[in-house]
C-alpha cells in the first residue's frame, strides 16, 4: 500500500517531470516508492550507496568504493579507488599491473591507484574518529592501519579480497569487522 508522502512527492514529481517530457513510471523503481516492509536497514542502506560511488573507480581491475559513516549515522566522506589526481587514469592508459603480469592482491606497491579507503580518509580527515567505514570490499593490510590510525570503530565489506593481512589486522586490535553481502567473512 502506498503511503500519503508516497503519493504527495509523486504528483510533485510528476509535476517536474512533465516540464521535461519524463514519465513518473521511471521513478518508480527508486527507492522513494518502496514500501514500509521494503525499507532497507542502516548497513544494506550505506552499502547500496557505497556501490553506486564505486562506479566512479577507474581502475581495470575492479571497482572499489568507500563511505565513512559518524555515529550520528551521517555521511561524512566518500571515495573510490583511481590514480592520484593529475595522472592519468589506468581505463585511459592501462593497469601496469596486468602489463606485468602481477596478480590481485600482490606487489600492492606497484599499483598506481589510491584505494577507496584511503580517498574517503583523506577527505574525512578527523571527522572520521569514531565512524563506521563501509567498503565495497575487505580493506587491505595498509588501509587497514590507516583505517586503525583514523580512529574507525567498525568496517563493514560486501566482497572478500585475496590477502587477508588487513583483516587479520583489525580483528588482532579489536575492530569491529562485518560481512554483510554475497561472500562470507573468512575464518581466520
Amino acid at each position: 500500500m502506498e503511503r500519503t508522502l508516497n503519493k504527495c512527492l509523486a504528483s510533485k514529481i510528476h509535476g517536474l517531470d512533465s516540464v521535461r517530457g519524463t514519465s513518473l513510471i521511471a521513478y518508480q523503481s527508486l527507492p522513494l516508492f518502496m514500501s514500509d516492509d521494503a525499507r532497507p536497514g542502516w548497513d544494506k542502506y550505506f552499502m547500496n550507496l557505497t556501490e553506486s560511488i564505486a562506479l566512479r573507480g577507474t581502475c581495470t581491475r575492479r571497482r572499489i568504493g568507500a563511505l565513512i559513516i559518524n555515529e550520528h549515522k551521517e555521511i561524512v566522506a566518500s571515495g573510490y579507488n583511481g590514480n592520484p589526481r593529475g595522472q592519468a587514469h589506468c581505463s585511459d592508459m592501462g593497469c601496469i599491473r596486468d602489463i606485468q603480469g602481477i596478480k590481485s592482491g600482490d606487489k600492492m606497491e606497484v599499483c598506481t591507484a589510491v584505494h577507496a579507503e584511503m580517498n574517503a580518509l583523506i577527505q574525512a580527515g578527523r571527522e572520521a574518529r569514531g565512524g563506521t567505514l563501509y567498503c565495497t570490499v575487505l580493506p587491505c593490510n595498509t588501509c587497514a592501519k590507516m583505517i586503525l590510525n583514523a580512529g574507525i570503530k567498525r568496517v563493514v565489506y560486501r566482497d572478500d579480497y585475496p590477502e587477508h593481512m588487513g583483516l587479520l589486522l583489525l580483528k588482532e586490535l579489536g575492530m569491529t569487522v562485518d560481512c554483510t553481502g554475497h561472500s562470507q567473512e573468512p575464518s581466520i
